[in-house]
């Protein structure tokens, strides 16, 4: 029987997505056992148990001090409560698409807007729908409250498609507190999620 390990991760002080990587590496240094990774603020608590959650453990989350303390248990038990989620996403048959500005193409940024809009329209009726867009730099503010496409991301949304757009990049534009669909993201989830799957990038 595989010995029970205890590690602790003391991620405070570290930039997305280095409490990913290193909460990851506890984890894939034991069998079974307990991690708790101690993070500073609400986006790497967040990140951390995206991970977690995503790869079938356990998580539990502390607040102490203003610190975040997150106990991930890693055992049979633990992993087969969180495998329901990755099977529904591993059904997911369509390409990634990374995009990474408001508009499609170079030149005219009025006709790239006009593109994305039909693109994202586009995809809404096309099959199979894709596994997931996400959308890093500029491209974050497309799922922002005003935004123009907004109805065809939360009808691609609505079918099931992931939408994730990424945290450093709305804090960068100021407008995390104006995310209208998806979810916020990470670094280490977009580099899974590129290199995983057939991965288009726009």
């Amino acid at each position: 029987m595989a010995k029970f390990m205890s590690i602790n991760v003391d991620a405070r002080g570290l930039a997305c997505p280095q409490p990913v990587i290193a909460t990851k590496k506890a984890l894939d240094s034991i069998d079974q056992g307990i991690v708790t990774t101690i993070v500073d603020n609400a986006v790497a608590k967040e990140n951390v148990v995206k991970f977690a959650t995503a790869n079938g453990y356990g998580v539990r989350v502390e607040e102490k001090d203003g610190h975040y303390y997150l106990t991930i248990t890693k055992g049979q038990e633990a992993q087969t409560a969180g495998a329901a989620p990755a099977m529904a996403a591993a059904t997911a048959g369509g390409p990634v698409y990374l995009l990474t500005g408001a508009g499609l193409g170079h030149g005219s940024s009025e006709l790239g807007e006009v593109l994305m809009k039909s693109f994202l329209f586009t995809l809404t009726e096309k099959e199979p729908l894709p596994r997931a867009v996400l959308l890093m730099n500029g491209a974050v503010r497309l799922a922002v409250e005003g935004s123009p496409v907004l109805d065809h991301l939360r009808t691609l949304a609505a079918k099931g498609v992931a939408v994730r757009a990424c945290g450093t990049c709305l804090d960068y534009f100021g407008l995390k507190e104006k995310l209208a669909v998806g979810e916020v993201t990470n670094m280490f989830a977009i580099v899974d999620e590129i290199t995983s799957h057939q991965a288009i990038t726009l």
